[in-house]
């Protein structure tokens, strides 16, 4: 599939081009989705640290030529020095290596539904540092979202211990981290191209993730199984690049806050896919509170007063 497909690339076709949106929008939902068990797999045998540097690792090279067949710049401006060193930690390394962790101890289906928060954080950030406005019904959003989520975390049975605990406070951090990314951006980096955003960032944090995980882990690279090394490829090549690629060219063809649901639906995937994988039942229960989740927070991204006012 050429990267340089545009929305008018099925100009005459309007089902051709509506089939081929759905299709990489079923894409990035199931790459996206499949991630949470890539995790989940490959931190089976190989330390949290190990296993975020080596995925950022094995997806740099295929970064590097989509940034070369783009023609785009690897190196952020001089004056966004600063900002290349956030993003490098706060939007790779340091989540990255938290949702690893966090996946050690929790399944890879809540870790998802947990991660899924994420939008609610930005709308939070958007508020306190763009001055963004936050409708009632958001906030009704978020308080159905988040009591769906209390609600999950009870009827799944986790009594979180020290090691839940932890791994939750630790997926729900990296969240924090990503929303703040996300809204940095937006204030800060906006005129970077996505592809010069992306490139360099995830090579030096899978070195710095990869160099910190050889001292402080000292992974037995002998021990790592065939299933670990397969879920690192794919989350370096397939998940990363792969749903790196497709979102891009989704960009083209959705607005941001069609795309952007993307957020809410991928988590159905990972709950289906990590349960089965993991020879879990689905509960009625489990379902029932993650739809209302689901729901809770797509109403933040849809306000109704807004809606209705742009309508009228």
């Amino acid at each position: 599939m050429s990267i340089a497909l545009s929305a008018n690339s099925s100009t005459g076709k309007p089902w051709l081009a509506a089939l081929i949106t759905s299709v990489l929008f079923l894409i990035v939902c199931l790459s996206w989705g499949t991630t949470w068990l890539g995790i989940k797999i490959a931190v089976e045998t190989v330390p949290p640290l190990t296993a975020a540097g080596l995925r950022f690792l094995i997806a740099f090279p295929l970064f590097l030529v989509f940034t070369l067949i783009r023609r785009e710049p690897l190196l952020f401006p001089r004056e966004s020095r600063w900002f290349f060193l956030f993003v490098t930690l706060s939007y790779f390394s340091l989540p990255y290596y938290l949702l690893n962790y966090g996946e050690m101890h929790v399944s890879s289906g809540l870790t998802a539904l947990l991660f899924s928060c994420m939008p609610v954080f930005i709308l939070l950030f958007s508020a306190l540092f763009l001055r963004e406005k936050i409708y009632p019904s958001q906030v009704l959003g978020i308080a159905i979202g988040f009591g769906s989520l209390f609600m999950i975390i009870r009827s799944q049975g986790l009594h979180l211990d020290h090691a839940e605990l932890f791994g939750v406070l630790a997926i729900l951090c990296a969240a924090v981290m990503h929303a703040l990314c996300y809204v940095v951006t937006k204030k800060h980096g906006s005129a970077i191209s996505v592809i010069t955003y992306n490139t360099l960032p995830i090579g030096i944090a899978g070195l710095m993730l990869f160099v910190v995980g050889l001292n402080v882990e000292a992974p037995v690279f002998d021990g790592i199984s065939l299933r670990s090394w397969g879920a690192l490829l794919y989350l370096g090549l397939v998940a990363s690049v792969g749903g790196f690629i497709v979102y891009f060219l989704l960009l083209k063809r959705l607005s941001p806050i069609i795309l952007s649901f993307v957020f809410i639906i991928f988590p159905v995937f990972a709950v289906v896919i990590g349960a089965w994988y993991e020879g879990q039942s689905l509960s009625r229960e489990l379902m029932i509170y993650s739809a209302i989740l689901l729901s809770g927070f797509a109403i933040t991204k849809l306000p109704l007063e807004k809606w209705l006012t742009q309508n009228l």
